[in-house]
């Protein structure tokens, strides 16, 4: 079975297969808000799935899922992709990236992207969402007695 070799979080990305990847902004843990529902304009999921020479040429389901802190689905994707071998018969490494516009999360808390590759999750990315800690409250003195 296909595994991921690697996947994270972006600004933007930009992938063609059997190219290099450009990354704008890479390893987004954490996203900060003053009001909830916060509605985050875009983000890139990019992620490079291992495909074994015996793999190749046949076609993967690939689900993606966003789930809030209390493990309900927020949003998922669907999609199947076919890695092509190489002639030499090595195994491949397929990286593509996924835009994610208008995602709305409900809530700050601990948010999780599930990536499931042919029904079996594969990997689990943690984001948190906060929102600010006042300024006026951070900066206020405490009196020992």
């Amino acid at each position: 079975m296909p595994e991921i070799d690697y996947a994270f979080l972006a600004d933007a990305a930009e992938t063609q297969p059997g190219q290099k990847f450009h990354v704008l902004g890479g390893g987004i843990t954490r996203i900060g808000g003053r009001t909830f529902p916060l509605r985050h304009p875009h983000l890139a999921l990019v992620v490079g799935l291992l495909v074994t020479a015996p793999e190749t040429e046949r076609e993967h389901e690939l689900r993606i899922v966003l789930l809030d802190p209390d493990g309900a689905e927020v949003t998922g994707a669907t999609g199947s992709l076919v890695a092509r071998g190489h002639p030499d018969g090595r195994d491949a490494i397929l990286t593509f990236s996924i835009d994610l516009w208008n995602l709305t999360f409900p809530a700050p808390g601990d948010y999780s992207f599930r990536i499931l590759v042919n029904g079996s999750e594969r990997k689990r990315l943690a984001l948190v969402l906060v929102r600010p800690v006042d300024a006026g409250a951070a900066t206020g003195s405490q009196n020992d007695s």
